[in-house]
């Protein structure tokens, strides 16, 4: 039998995605878009206070109202929904859980806190029905401020968390109070990480459909992780896991904001089950910024020690992070682990210490948002690099160089008790330093200052925790549940294959990425495989996509059952063609004898022979399928460095982003195009946390920044080309050697161009300013500087 031989390697191209034509094409198909034989629809009424007790809650005129099917509030679901389980319950941190109910019971505690649902039988008279309820509050004063929430005066919002104190971990490692005692130069500041709306374009979403008959759930729903829902939705409904059924449609962006399981949810699956009809439930976008997860929002008290030369001799900080007014999924494991542990970044730093008061506040709960945690800890880091540089005069790039740690490839120990895996830091600064020309760079600056023009350069380096597992240590630091993740190839006869996964990309590319896997692996075409996610009843068990570890942790399961598959289709061969397994060798999708390649059966010719088992070596079972159950032995660890050069207008205060460059190393590239574009995303948003993006409350707790119009995300025209380069260091442990890039981005681009910005003024004597760094607050920031000039 003949087939085409390949000769470019489709692992490394930069094929376009298979996803893109129905996305672009607008067929594709997202929760919204799901509808059902007798659907109804739910809509949900919402406290208008940040903080209240309910005194009275009327819904028999709603009752009344066209269409409306049904109104439920907190004395209807309560006896049914268990109040929502936090999923990670960091250890050693004194952790005060409050009940987190569906709908809000007896006292509210943000603005968008659910309080009734409207089933009607269109959506425009389930909303045209919340106006008839009436509800009546006690307002209670609020408090939204993280660290003010902690003092005294604030006002309680759980009795089970005295102070509003939710937990306080601590991580520590080396001798921190000596590094202070005999460092020659010590720098501060205080930095605030300001409150974030993901702003997905897909708002919430859920769909619920149960058959009383047999008790079986299906719930459609905008998520990232539908084998972790059906779990949630499990334990708070009580519908065992095996009725439960979760799909995962499209899903129109998520950041992290739709890895937690919302109130919504659970609240559309107890209408559903109440009336046996299905349920649909959406957002609108100001439902979805008072209600969906916000991200960051923290205040941090920073103090770096170091030698006059430059050298770091330690770091100390104190941080409250705001939780809002309950904890969500995964909310604790943000400021915890996922920061605290990545506090020395790509630098050998002998000592640190940092304490985390985790903080209830009048505000929508915070969860992960695009980073997660490495954002704010590469913030703090690189911004005290900074502060050092200036303070003790040597450029801020040299400083770098001293302190970063020197290549490796098979792990390194920091001192918050991490290894590493690879990384070469300073050949990623070398790269990016090289590409711009810094040297060049800084003399322009200084010709630009003659001019009275104020060009600022900002150069961050950062390395990154992704790839989550492996499970023994995500038990160990209290998240419920594993992080393995798993993969089925199943070739069918005509030597077509599909791929079941149990994580569920949504916008990554993996449909793509990991079909040119299994192509690369197997010699089979990329169009000819078929990756098959985002169905709980289709799938095998997986814990879902975020933090960066689809490819690094879905993507080696993958591996791994390619190469059974790889090893069964060699002892066939060997067995069909006579010869021992050993003499038997894989090339370009074809099975040969060693010294004879013109004897080959190709992948195809094995799938057709393994179907049929017309001739199978004794003990070989039928079929051509592999399963794989992948638990990383460690977390993988990107890297990079990024340059960005603005100019800032005094008179004006606005900042132009002139360019942006981004060297990232992530391993070898399964496709670059995707890469590229995770990249280019990544850094948007940074650059929106750093110009312009801002959830804002008042003093009542109001949401300011409800809409559209009052939040400001970056916009293409504001922003220069993003120049993406690379370096390759692959992970020792990684059966592809490939770590992550989903978020390397945004971990970078927030200190790049505040750094950027603050260098611009730095002949004007300002060296901080809260961000988003917007035109009034850049001008106001110069004001004094100004009138003293």
């Amino acid at each position: 039998m003949t087939a085409t031989t390949k000769t470019a390697r489709v692992f490394g191209s930069g094929i376009r995605r298979r996803e893109d034509p129905r996305l672009l094409t607008g067929t594709a198909r997202y929760t919204d878009d799901v509808a059902l034989p007798g659907m109804v629809y739910a809509a949900m009424l919402r406290s208008p206070h940040a903080h209240a007790r309910i005194t009275r809650l009327d819904t028999s005129r709603a009752k009344q109202a066209p269409g409306v099917v049904a109104v439920f509030t907190a004395a209807d679901t309560e006896s049914v929904l268990k109040p929502i389980p936090c999923l990670w319950l960091v250890p050693g941190s004194d952790l005060k859980l409050s009940p987190y109910r569906p709908l809000a019971k007896d006292v509210v505690r943000y603005v968008g806190d659910a309080v009734a649902v409207v089933v009607a039988e269109t959506s425009y008279q389930a909303y045209d029905a919340l106006e008839l309820i009436e509800a009546e509050y006690d307002t209670l004063p609020a408090v939204t401020d993280p660290e003010k929430a902690t003092q005294d005066a604030a006002p309680e919002l759980h009795e089970q968390a005295p102070g509003n104190v939710a937990f306080h971990w601590v991580v520590q490692g080396g001798d921190v109070e000596a590094a202070f005692r005999s460092a020659e130069v010590v720098v501060r500041e205080r930095i605030v990480q300001q409150r974030l709306l993901p702003t997905a374009m897909e708002t919430h979403s859920a769909v619920a459909h149960y058959v009383p008959v047999t008790g079986e759930l299906t719930l459609w729903n905008s998520t990232q992780n539908p084998h972790i829902v059906r779990f949630a939705c499990s334990v708070v409904t009580g519908i065992p896991e095996d009725r439960l059924r979760v799909i995962a449609p499209e899903v129109g962006g998520g950041f992290g904001s739709k890895i937690a399981q919302y109130p919504g949810d659970f609240v559309t699956v107890f209408c559903s089950m109440k009336l046996g009809r299905p349920v649909k439930w959406t957002e609108t976008r100001s439902e979805n910024y008072q209600a969906t997860t916000h991200g960051r929002d923290h205040v941090q008290d920073v103090e770096l020690a170091a030698t006059r030369d430059g050298q770091i001799t330690g770091l100390r900080c104190t941080v409250w992070a705001g939780m809002g007014a309950y904890l969500s999924t995964a909310a604790p494991g943000i400021p915890t682990i996922l920061h605290g542990l990545m506090l020395s970044g790509p630098y050998r730093i002998p000592a640190l210490k940092e304490d985390v008061y985790g903080v209830y506040t009048n505000a929508t709960p915070v969860e992960a948002y695009r980073g997660a945690g490495r954002p704010e800890a590469t913030f703090m880091l690189e911004r005290m690099i900074n502060r050092l540089a200036a303070e003790i005069g040597i450029d801020p790039v040299d400083v770098r160089r001293k302190n970063l740690i020197p290549p490796f490839d098979d792990g390194f120990d920091v001192v918050t008790g991490l290894k590493y895996d690879s990384g070469n830091y300073v050949g990623a600064l070398d790269k990016v330093l090289a590409h711009v020309d810094y040297r060049a760079l800084r003399a322009e600056q200084a010709r630009l200052r003659q001019q009275g023009r104020y060009m600022g350069i900002g150069v961050s380096t950062y390395v990154e925790i992704c790839g989550l597992g492996p499970s023994q240590v995500a038990g160990a630091v209290g998240f419920q549940g594993g992080l393995w993740e798993s993969a089925i190839v199943r070739f069918h006869p005509t030597g077509k294959v599909n791929v079941f996964i149990g994580a569920s990309p949504h916008g990554q590319g993996e449909e793509t990425t990991f079909a040119q896997i299994v192509a690369d692996e197997l010699g089979v075409e990329v169009t000819d495989v078929k990756v098959v996610h985002g169905d709980t009843d289709n799938t095998p068990m997986g814990w879902g996509t975020y933090g960066s570890r689809t490819t690094a942790v879905g993507g080696a399961a993958l591996a791994v059952a390619t190469r059974k598959i790889k090893a069964k289709a060699m002892l066939l061969t060997g067995h069909l063609l006579e010869a021992a397994v050993e003499d038997i060798e894989y090339e370009s999708g074809r099975f040969f004898v060693k010294g004879t390649p013109d004897r080959y059966k190709t992948i195809q010719d094995i799938a057709l022979l393994a179907n049929v088992a017309w001739n199978l070596p004794e003990g070989m079972e039928a079929g051509l399928e592999a399963t794989s159950f992948y638990d990383p032995p460690n977390f993988t660890y990107p890297f990079g460095a990024h340059v960005a050069v603005v100019e800032v207008e005094p008179e004006t205060g606005r900042v132009d982003l002139k360019r942006y460059v981004a060297v990232d190393d992530c391993g070898p590239q399964i496709n670059p195009v995707i890469v590229e574009g995770q990249v280019h995303g990544g850094v948007v948003q940074g650059i929106g946390q750093a110009l312009w993006e801002e959830a804002v409350y008042d003093d009542s707790g109001q949401l300011l920044t409800g809409s559209l119009a009052d939040y400001a995300i970056p916009r293409a025209d504001q922003l220069p080309e993003i120049e993406v380069l690379s370096t390759v260091t692959p992970s020792p442990h990684h059966p592809l050697g490939v770590k992550g890039i989903g978020e390397a981005g945004t971990i970078a681009s927030t200190c790049t161009v505040y750094n950027a910005v603050i260098d611009a003024l730095a002949p004007l004597k300002v060296d901080a300013i809260r961000m988003p760094l917007t035109p009034e607050r850049v001008w106001r920031a110069l004001q004094p500087s100004r009138e003293g000039a």
